[in-house]
């Protein structure tokens, strides 16, 4: 088989198949992660990311109207450093085509190009030997071999060789992975989205999973529309027709003809002829005049059909429900019901919970945003893991007055918000305050291993108790309380630190707080400590030292 161009609608169904290869090895991507803390697996986060984006995307002949609307949904929904990165990549891709309807074998050639320079810039310190790499390697050693003559097919091929090639030697680029025997998970995971894509073009059709990344999204408030409300926007009506050969059905189809009949009906208008299928998407106040036109030519595979009228006054409420207007508002997340009385009560105006893993997308740093009436706006990511998600939600806002303060730990988070000043008036000085609440602050946490794990002089097995001093094991044993002592006598100018305040989790019983007081105040006498029921799952113990 030999593809010389690719139009929107080809694109779509290869995007999707990658989609679909790379969440049949989700699990195995996942398993890559060597560090043994699950605090956010590298395939879930990629999967949702672009299935997202393949949510959001409109379908459309031309491929650069169905990239721009595939990138929006993948920046909106990213996850995650490796989901972020990849929606970086496909933004540069789609950037690149933005006056291609048809993808040629130059144009494939440049979108790499522009895709993986677009996710060198959006990381600020680029690491070698990740999804970074090999997407940069894979097109620059095949670029000079691609003319105009190449079929999609090949090139992908090609790519997909180069790719592996530097996959294998990411251990060589990064000692932990060296250490672990293992390749960069991004980078696998990125690989599978290609392959799927090039398993398209050779016939081999992959289903995708549903996924429901929020559950509540897909809710109606039905309070919304009552017997007394108005009804003027109509019924937002998506459906896919299969065309029929039976008699019953007319035969004769005009894509024209069928758009402007439709209009009799309703405006909006998007009608996708691939074959014999037709989707097709219409704002209505009749529907059922749509289905018995549709009716006419043959029947539904797919239809959805959502209340606008519902939407338009959730949009109205959420509007009167805009905070009021004030110098600073603060964004957190965090995880644990304690955690977020704590973070409420300390002025948060939103308080985000990130749900186990705390890999916060994008789009709900934006929602969160958007409700925000303020000369200043501050976000405590509470997390390394979706700092690049934050950064993005800010780009994507186009506002000039939101600082992220790139806390990687609820305690970081705790101690900007002690440092942070209610009184001010001044904005600008509150926000350098809270900054330096997490300057020289060392975080400990302590958990039970998820899996074993080995690097340099460390070693734990699965269900071996760890402290991680800044994310780094630091101790391992039998006993929680020991591991945390231990863990603490390494913290840098530890007899300096004044306060100590420990987070207790989900689970763990209250009575081991005075076991671990009784321990820790043993060492360190002069130490203020204070416990706090965070409620957080994944780490029993997380101590901040101030």
């Amino acid at each position: 088989m030999s593809t010389r161009r690719i139009n929107g609608i080809l694109l779509e169904k290869m995007i999707e198949n990658g989609l679909a290869f790379l969440q049949q090895h989700e699990g195995e991507v996942n398993r890559l992660n060597v560090f043994p803390v699950p605090d956010g697996d590298t395939g879930t986060n990629m999967a949702l990311t672009l299935g997202n984006g393949t949510r959001y995307a409109k379908s459309s002949e031309d491929c650069g109207a169905y990239l721009r609307s595939l990138s929006d949904g993948m920046l909106l929904g990213a996850r995650g450093n490796s989901g972020v990165i990849l929606s970086q990549f496909f933004k540069g891709f789609a950037v690149e085509m933005t006056r291609s309807p048809l993808i040629g074998p130059g144009e494939l050639r440049n979108g790499l190009i522009r895709g993986y320079r677009t996710a060198y810039e959006a990381v600020v310190h680029p690491v070698e030997g990740t999804i970074l790499s090999v997407t940069r390697e894979g097109i620059e050693h095949i670029r000079t071999q691609i003319t105009r003559n190449s079929s999609i097919e090949s090139i992908l091929s090609m790519y997909i060789a180069e790719m592996r090639k530097t996959l294998s030697y990411t251990p060589e680029m990064l000692s932990v992975l060296k250490e672990a025997g293992v390749v960069d998970s991004g980078a696998y995971g990125f690989i599978l989205i290609v392959e799927g894509m090039l398993k398209c073009l050779y016939g081999e059709v992959i289903i995708p999973k549903e996924q429901n990344a929020h559950p509540q999204s897909g809710l109606v408030d039905l309070s919304l529309f009552n017997e007394n409300s108005e009804f003027t926007d109509g019924y937002c009506t998506e459906f896919i027709l299969q065309r029929l050969n039976h008699s019953r059905y007319q035969q004769e189809f005009s894509k024209n003809d069928f758009i402007s009949e439709l209009r009799f009906f309703g405006n909006s208008i998007a009608v996708v002829v691939d074959g014999m299928r037709v989707k097709v998407h219409i704002h209505t106040l009749y529907p059922s005049k749509v289905i018995a036109f549709a009716q006419q030519y043959g029947e539904f595979l797919t239809f959805k059909m959502e209340n606008m009228q519902v939407q338009h006054n959730e949009h109205d409420r959420d509007l009167n429900q805009k905070k009021e207007h004030k110098p600073l508002a603060i964004i957190s997340v965090v995880n644990g019901e304690g955690m977020k009385e704590l973070f409420q009560n300390f002025g948060c105006d939103i308080v985000i919970d990130g749900g186990t893993t705390m890999n916060t997308s994008s789009a709900e740093f934006l929602e969160a945003i958007e409700q925000l009436d303020a000369e200043e706006i501050v976000i405590l990511p509470n997390n390394p893991n979706i700092i690049l998600a934050a950064n993005q939600a800010v780009e994507l806002s186009k506002r000039k007055n939101i600082t992220v303060i790139e806390s990687k730990s609820v305690a970081q988070g705790y101690f900007a918000m002690a440092m942070d000043i209610p009184d001010s008036d001044d904005a600008k000085f509150r926000v350098s305050q809270m900054q330096s609440g997490i300057d020289n602050i060392a975080t400990v946490s302590q958990t039970v291993a998820s899996r074993n794990y080995s690097f340099h002089e460390i070693s734990c097995r699965k269900g071996d108790e760890i402290a991680l001093l800044d994310g780094e094991i630091v101790s391992v044993g039998s006993d929680f309380a020991k591991t945390i002592a231990d863990t603490l006598s390494v913290v840098p100018d530890i007899d300096d630190k004044e306060t100590c305040v420990i987070f207790r989790g989900k689970d763990v019983p209250a009575d081991r707080e005075e076991a671990l007081y009784e321990l820790l105040s043993a060492r360190y006498p002069l130490m203020d400590f204070e416990f706090i029921d965070g409620g957080q799952e994944i780490y029993h113990w997380i101590v901040g030292l101030a």
